[in-house]
C-alpha cells in the first residue's frame, strides 16, 4: 500500500468516523440511564393484581430511618457508584466523586454534563414506601430499600424531575417523557411487589393506565 493511498484511506476513515458522530448527536442523546431492566409489562399487570390494597399512613415517618447512602466499594457509596452506572464517560476522582461525564435524564429527556444537577431518584419514594408497609421493617431493611442496586428503584434524573416529583405515587406524578411512563409503571410494580408494599386505589388504577399503553 502506498503511502499517499494509506493516508487517503485515513481520511475516508476519519471523515467517516465524524459522520457516525454527527448521525448519532441527531438520533438522539449519548448517555442512557441504566436502570435494570424491569420486568415485562404482562408479568406487572399479574403482580399489581395481586398487590394487596389499603390506605395509606405516613404517621412517624422520617427519611432518616433510611439511612443512606452507604459503601459499596472501595470509597463510592451508592449516589457515586449509580451516577457511574448511569452516565457515559464518567470520570472521577479518588474519592469517587464524578468530576465529568454526560447523563440523559430519563424522566424529562434532558441531558446533563455536571453530577452537580443530578439527583438519585428512590423511583419507590422512601415515604411512599413508609406509607406503603415499610414503617413496621427493621432499619436494616429500610437501609437495604434505600440503596438497591439490584431491583430497578434507584435512577439518576435531573434534580428539577425528581423535585417535580416528590414523594407522589403514579396517581400523582408521572415521568414528563411519555416514552418512559411503561418503564417508569413496570418499575414500581416490581418494586412494590418484591418488598411487599401495598397501594392504594387511585395509586393501582393510574398503574393500570400506564400499563395498558406498554
Amino acid at each position: 500500500m502506498s503511502k499517499v493511498y494509506a493516508r487517503r484511506r485515513l481520511s475516508i476513515l476519519a471523515a467517516l468516523t465524524g459522520l457516525t458522530a454527527f448521525v448519532g448527536a441527531l438520533n438522539g442523546p449519548t448517555a442512557s440511564a441504566a436502570l435494570p431492566t424491569p420486568i415485562a409489562a404482562s408479568t406487572a399487570r399479574t403482580y399489581l393484581s395481586s398487590l394487596t390494597v389499603a390506605a395509606e399512613d405516613r404517621t412517624g415517618y422520617d427519611r432518616s430511618l433510611f439511612p443512606h447512602w452507604i459503601t459499596i466499594s472501595g470509597t463510592c457509596d451508592t449516589r457515586e457508584t449509580v451516577l457511574k452506572r448511569d452516565g457515559s464517560n464518567v470520570v472521577t476522582d479518588s474519592a469517587c466523586a464524578s468530576t465529568s461525564g454526560s447523563w440523559y435524564s430519563e424522566y424529562d429527556g434532558t441531558t446533563l454534563t455536571s453530577s452537580s444537577g443530578l439527583d438519585i431518584d428512590h423511583l419507590v419514594p422512601l415515604a411512599e414506601a413508609w406509607d406503603s408497609g415499610a414503617s413496621t421493617w427493621t432499619t436494616a431493611q429500610r437501609q437495604a430499600f434505600a440503596n438497591d442496586l439490584t431491583r430497578p428503584q434507584l435512577i439518576a434524573v435531573s434534580a428539577g424531575s425528581n423535585r417535580s416529583k416528590g414523594d407522589k405515587d403514579p396517581a400523582e406524578w408521572l415521568p414528563t417523557r411519555s416514552a418512559y411512563v411503561c418503564t417508569y409503571a413496570r418499575a414500581w410494580v416490581q418494586v412494590k411487589h418484591y418488598y411487599k408494599l401495598s397501594v392504594d386505589t387511585a395509586e393501582k388504577s393510574a398503574l393500570q393506565s400506564a400499563l395498558k399503553g406498554c
